[in-house]
């Protein structure tokens, strides 16, 4: 995936404050919330196999994409979704007065 931004004068002129290259900044910050995210994963799906007995993969990359395609996982993008989708359910009948 590779993914691009573009910032307005004003929003580079800002982001230099806090970093010297904002390039490798902003590649930094990513990569580190990357990390982040992949750490929680691979924890949650060990502790999952281990009480399972499951076969853990071999690689941190490897235990990653095991836990999404095996369901899991799910991708913020989808849990907003099911979010969404059980907001617009209908609530049901009204209760009954008292």
């Amino acid at each position: 995936m590779k993914l691009d931004i573009s910032l307005t004068e004003a929003e580079e002129l800002a982001l230099s404050t806090i970093a010297v290259d904002p390039a490798e900044w902003i590649e930094n910050f990513v990569r580190e919330r990357i990390r982040l995210a992949k750490d929680e994963i691979v924890a949650a799906e060990i502790h999952r196999r281990l009480d399972s007995g499951a076969t853990i993969p071999a690689s941190r990359e490897a235990i990653v994409i095991a836990a999404f395609s095996e369901g899991d996982t799910v991708s913020a993008a989808d849990r907003h979704m099911a979010a969404m989708a059980a907001a617009t359910e209908p609530a049901g009948p009204p209760a009954e007065p008292a």
